[in-house]
């Protein structure tokens, strides 16, 4: 059976029966895994940080045919800039967008006018107020330990959702160690009203990167990632392989240069050809399972969750 659908601002924004937001992983975030994840309730997002905007056009549309369900779209606003990008985003037709990488103040009025929600990607308090400064409809709030480009000055989740949260009261959606029901849950009791997941959606069935990586995030131990360019921007999180721990040593580098394998280490499945982009979560996901499975299994446990913490509450 499936688990009861949940109705709070994040669904009624999504129009999604969980408020599950699959990340935008460049080049993974496509039409084959972001439907998987509409059709099993969540949100699918399509990325930008590719560039590959013909593309991501094609993809878009392979996504409308894959799913009757809504589905959104990352702009990643370091990588993809100038009015003409903004114009594009538009022309998808599409109900949602995140925002990462930059300041949403070039685009957040743009979109809005366009009826398109916007949802911003912050690490930091100050971040978010200068977002909400900037009138987004809400927040992805992303701890440090998440994977992918991050803060040079990482916060853990735990510390930062309270935190912002105490300061707003617009959605939030958290990101950063976030696989299953009890995280969820955890997140939901500091304020969250969705989730955001990245590396256990990287390692499900439908995810197209190749199976040694998804093999590697299987026996992956939580200490097994790598916290890279702290003294640059953007700083990254990954998994540790002879690449990687190699350039854990090195207060900055050309993270562009480091990227540049990143076909054959997604698809053809060469470890050592850019820079495996994963997060701490690594050590708790032990399986590859079906998008549909993570899903389901996710609000179960977050039911279950909530569930216990009701033996601890007041008669």
């Amino acid at each position: 059976m499936s688990a009861a659908p949940i109705k709070n601002r994040v669904t009624e924004i999504t129009g999604t029966d969980y408020p599950i937001i699959q990340a935008p992983m460049s080049w993974i975030a496509r039409a084959q895994l972001a439907s998987a994840v509409c059709n099993a309730g969540g949100l699918g997002i399509i990325e930008t940080g590719s560039g590959e905007l013909d593309a991501i056009r094609d993809e878009v549309e392979k996504t409308r045919q894959l799913t009757d369900k809504p589905f959104g779209m990352n702009v990643a606003l370091a990588f993809v800039k100038g009015s003409n990008f903004i114009d594009f985003v538009i022309e998808q037709n599409l109900p949602f967008v995140t925002t990462s990488s930059g300041s949403p103040a070039v685009c957040t009025e743009m979109f809005q006018q366009a009826g398109i929600k916007v949802f911003h990607v912050v690490p930091t308090l100050g971040m978010a107020l200068k977002a909400i400064d900037c009138g987004v409809d809400g927040l992805i709030v992303e701890g440090g330990e998440g994977g992918g480009f991050k803060n040079p000055s990482p916060v853990s989740l735990m510390v930062l959702l309270p935190l912002i949260r105490s300061r707003t009261d617009i959605p939030i959606i958290a990101a950063g160690g976030i696989c299953d029901g009890p995280s969820m849950a955890a997140a939901f009791a500091m304020g969250a009203e969705g989730v955001q997941m990245g590396t256990r959606m990287l390692s499900s069935s439908e995810s197209p990167v190749h199976q040694n990586w998804k093999q590697a995030v299987v026996e992956a131990k939580e200490t097994d990632t790598v916290f890279l360019n702290q003294q640059s921007r953007p700083a990254l999180r990954a998994l540790r392989t002879d690449r990687t721990a190699a350039l854990e040593p090195l207060g900055a580098f050309d993270f562009r240069e480091q990227l540049a394998g990143v076909q054959e280490l997604y698809f053809g499945g060469d470890m050592e050809a850019a820079i495996p982009l994963s997060g701490q979560v690594v050590g708790r996901i032990d399986a590859v399972q079906p998008v549909a499975e993570v899903i389901q299994s996710t609000m179960t446990g977050f039911y279950e969750s909530l569930g216990h913490l009701q033996d601890y509450a007041s008669p």
